[in-house]
């Protein structure tokens, strides 16, 4: 429809300044996310320790704004993601705004335990889809969300 081609092409001359910016502000919370004790295990394709960070480097000229990590349950994954002020609790990603979400009890509910398990999706897991706002900002209500656990 016209409308939703102009939004598109409106869309399309500022793509790469903000795929620019989420890659930036993800690389830099999935660092301060190894660092976090309460965290124990981050999943970014831009970290190093990434098991596919080799093939990540070779295919990709950014790694993205989605990040994972683990707090070890799911009491203190639900702590962290109702505390997080600026990123906001949804179930979408890829917008300019920060997301959070449980996918145990969100996109991946209906799914077995069993079966979340043999595909590493643990209790404890919270995803980010990074948006574009100041990292620093960002990176402090992470903080403040994991200081509650």
């Amino acid at each position: 429809a016209p409308f939703e081609a102009w939004l598109v092409l409106r869309g399309i001359k500022t793509l790469a300044l903000r795929m620019q910016r989420h890659n930036e502000n993800a690389m830099h919370i999935a660092e301060y996310l190894q660092h976090v004790k309460k965290v124990q295990h981050v999943y970014y394709p831009g970290l190093s320790t990434h098991p596919q960070f080799e093939l990540a480097k070779k295919q990709c000229s950014g790694f993205g704004g989605m990040i994972s990590f683990d707090v070890g349950s799911l009491e203190k994954a639900k702590k962290v993601v109702e505390s997080a002020k600026i990123f906001s609790l949804a179930e979408s990603l890829g917008g300019v705004e920060s997301l959070i979400g449980h996918p145990v009890t969100m996109t991946h509910a209906s799914v077995p335990k069993e079966k979340r398990l043999k595909m590493g999706l643990t209790d404890g897991i919270v995803r980010l889809s990074v948006g574009v706002e100041d990292v620093e900002d960002l990176i402090g209500d992470l903080g403040y969300a994991l200081d509650q656990i």
